[in-house]
């Protein structure tokens, strides 16, 4: 039996009877590649196109690598992009190297200067015709500096030790407020010590804080049968006080009867060892004044003014109120090269009016360890006056209690 065999053409050659094309067996890319066409946009092509290769090429040899390398790529340049300035500075920077730059802001503020002129004309209705200058305000910021180093280079003032002895009489009250008052306008540091005789007295204590006055109340506690030595013993014990507590400062003995002006407290504050200047005292008479203190050239003490026949012996003819010293000569010796560690107190066992100059030996040699104020020595900046009466008389009636306040007995 014979047998016809028909040569079969290629896949592609050949047609069927509804006229189709016989589907061709194509890659995986290629089928997605030809499903996406339609429905992808172009970015989304772009990234297909990188992540998937050509259909030549198998799945199995995919290059992981570049895809990172180009991820990599992108992002810097985007980074950068980012970073770039698109402002009017891009400029500015062209003319600057920006890897010598840093990107720091600093904001300086201006200086405040304002300046106003100001013209004010008067009235002319009364037919008085005047211009008044014109005025100039000023208002400038930069002088602010050199206030504030001015309040931050303040120079602390030299404490001024004030020693006033008291003790009750008639007039207490009315000295120890009246010195009270003077103290309280000078410039601190101020400390007053006041000792009283074998107690302190609440009344003493009470004038002392309503002066507002930073004080201290010593009590000398020793027994006297001479009157006229009280003052000499109270001065020694403020003295033992400040020895004792290193205090350091400008002392000072201030009766509290004597008359001082804000002017001498002020220059006291310029001694270094040992100052001194003339006093205005009251004759025995009281129908004269008479000056005791130096002579000076500047502030060279080179005499002394006296009056009196029977003080003419004394070394130094100056009033207990007439001058002032370091406090540290009486607690370090070894700075002022003393010959002798003996404390510094005044004496006793001398001759009424011979204190002042007793004590003043033991702490200078001679006048060239002194300072005379003013220079020149020629202003009284405080008296010695004796106005008080000794024995006053009260009128029928009154009574003192404690020798500080009147008080009008009551009647039943």
């Amino acid at each position: 039996m014979a047998s016809i065999r028909r040569t079969l053409s290629p896949h592609h050659d050949r047609v069927y009877q509804n006229g189709s094309i016989p589907l061709s067996i194509q890659s995986p890319s290629q089928t997605f590649l030809s499903n996406t066409k339609t429905t992808l946009s172009p970015l989304r092509k772009f990234l297909v196109g990188i992540f998937i290769q050509k259909h030549s090429r198998k799945i199995t040899h995919f290059s992981w690598k570049r895809s990172l390398y180009r991820c990599l790529l992108f992002f810097f340049l985007g980074f950068l992009l980012g970073m770039a300035p698109f402002n009017n500075d891009l400029g500015e920077l062209k003319n600057h190297d920006l890897r010598n730059s840093d990107f720091t802001f600093e904001i300086k503020p201006q200086f405040l200067s304002i300046k106003q002129n100001v013209e004010n004309v008067a009235d002319r209705s009364r037919g008085n015709d005047f211009v008044v200058d014109t005025e100039k305000l000023e208002v400038v910021e930069k002088g602010r500096e050199n206030e504030d180093r001015k309040i931050f280079d303040f120079v602390p003032l030299k404490q001024l030790i004030v020693v006033t002895p008291t003790y009750n009489r008639a007039l207490q009250a009315y000295y120890l407020n009246r010195l009270g008052q003077v103290l309280r306008l000078v410039r601190p540091p101020v400390l007053w010590i006041v000792v009283e005789m074998n107690a302190a007295s609440m009344e003493t204590a009470d004038i002392l804080r309503k002066t507002a006055v930073m004080y201290r109340h010593l009590v000398c506690s020793k027994n006297l049968t001479n009157v006229k030595d009280r003052g000499v013993h109270q001065r020694n014990t403020a003295l033992e006080h400040i020895e004792w507590h290193r205090l350091d400062g400008v002392v000072y003995f201030a009766d509290d009867d004597n008359i001082y002006s804000l002017e001498l407290f002020e220059k006291i504050r310029e001694i270094n060892r040992f100052g001194t200047w003339p006093v205005g005292m009251l004759a025995q008479s009281k129908s004269k004044t008479i000056l005791e203190g130096p002579v000076c050239n500047g502030s060279q003490v080179i005499g002394w003014h006296t009056n009196e026949k029977s003080k003419r012996l004394r070394r130094f003819h100056v009033d207990m109120s007439g001058f002032a010293f370091n406090s540290t000569i009486l607690w370090d010796p070894r700075r002022w090269h003393r010959p002798s560690l003996d404390p510094i107190r005044q004496l006793d066992t001398v001759k009424e009016g011979f204190q002042e100059t007793t004590f003043i030996e033991q702490v200078v040699e001679d006048e060239s360890q002194m300072e005379g104020f003013p220079p020149g020595c020629h202003r009284i900046m405080n008296w010695h006056l004796h106005l008080e009466a000794r024995e006053l008389v009260y009128p029928k009636g009154w009574m003192l209690q404690k020798n500080l306040d009147a008080v009008l007995s009551s009647k039943s």
